[in-house]
């Protein structure tokens, strides 16, 4: 059952998506949800499991050149486009955890980088990925046949969709006996091994299914801008997700939505900027980790004495 405080905060977060549209550009929401997606992957991974990935752009990248590549180049739909993107990022979730996972700490975050990193340099040169030119002109094709997602208003709906269920997602893995075990790891991973648990399974586990949702984000995104590109796959963007998780509340069910919003709306409105972005994002980063220590949520959240 859904503590109250939660199932508000629910509510609330599904109506703003629901009705922002009306007054705020459609294409700028769809990418917030995209990272705001992104960053819950990244959430249920290290504040939840306690695994810090210096990766996580790999899966977003990946997926988004699957899909753009499967639905430009051979015509898939756009739903088989998404599910052909998000498992190819799972996939790779399989493939890199099991090298990555059975190290710990600051190791698993070097590991993780390193093989984000190779991933890089090979869709660099990979042919089907045109380089710097990244896939371009990707068709949004017609969902199920039907549902034309040229019209923004029917992509926004698409969009709305893959972001609650992927959150929902999120949520109810926290909240299970599988989720009460990975925060056991991540208090005391010594104890959990000592009462029985396959401590590298579970983490294995959360890493896949990390991956995975944050493959999910990316196929979507690519449909959305109509774009796959390297941006997405430069270790940037997994320090950008990390910044994201941070500054909503790290280890809170909404504090990465809060994150992601908030660093998508600065780097839309303080695009004039140009270079002193990085920089502005910086100095606030730094103010409101000064400020709020445990993220805006995690504040809030103890504000309220009540978990968000």
């Amino acid at each position: 059952m859904m503590p109250r405080p939660q199932k508000i905060a629910l509510i609330a977060m599904a109506a703003f998506f629901l009705a922002a549209p009306f007054v705020v550009y459609p294409v700028f929401l769809m990418k917030a949800m995209c990272f705001a997606l992104f960053a819950c992957a990244f959430n249920l991974l290290i504040g939840f499991g306690g695994l810090l990935s210096f990766g996580h752009a790999m899966f977003l990248g990946t997926a988004g050149y699957a899909t753009a590549h499967s639905a430009k180049v051979w015509g898939f739909a756009p739903e088989f486009a998404i599910l052909f993107g998000t498992a190819c990022a799972a996939l790779l979730s399989v493939i890199t955890g099991l090298i990555a996972i059975r190290r710990q700490g600051i190791y698993f975050a070097m590991t993780t980088l390193a093989l984000s990193q190779m991933i890089y340099f090979y869709y660099l040169q990979a042919p089907f990925t045109h380089g710097e030119d990244g896939i371009q002109a990707v068709p949004r094709g017609t969902l199920l046949g039907f549902i034309d997602l040229s019209n923004t208003w029917c992509m926004y709906g698409l969009v709305f969709t893959v972001f609650m269920a992927g959150f929902l997602l999120v949520y109810r893995t926290i909240h299970s006996p599988f989720g009460q075990v990975l925060k056991a790891i991540r208090e005391n991973e010594q104890r959990a091994l000592s009462l029985g648990y396959d401590i590298t399974r579970y983490k294995l586990l959360a890493y896949m299914l990390s991956g995975t949702l944050a493959g999910l984000a990316g196929a979507t995104k690519s449909l959305v801008f109509q774009l796959a590109s390297l941006t997405d796959v430069h270790w940037s963007m997994s320090g950008e997700v990390v910044l994201m998780t941070l500054l909503g509340g790290l280890g809170t069910v909404f504090g990465p939505v809060v994150g992601a919003f908030i660093i998508i709306t600065m780097e839309n409105y303080l695009a004039q900027l140009g270079a002193w972005v990085s920089i502005s994002q910086g100095i606030i980063f730094v103010i409101c980790v000064m400020t709020f220590r445990r993220g805006v949520i995690g504040e809030i959240g103890n504000l309220l004495k009540k978990p968000l």
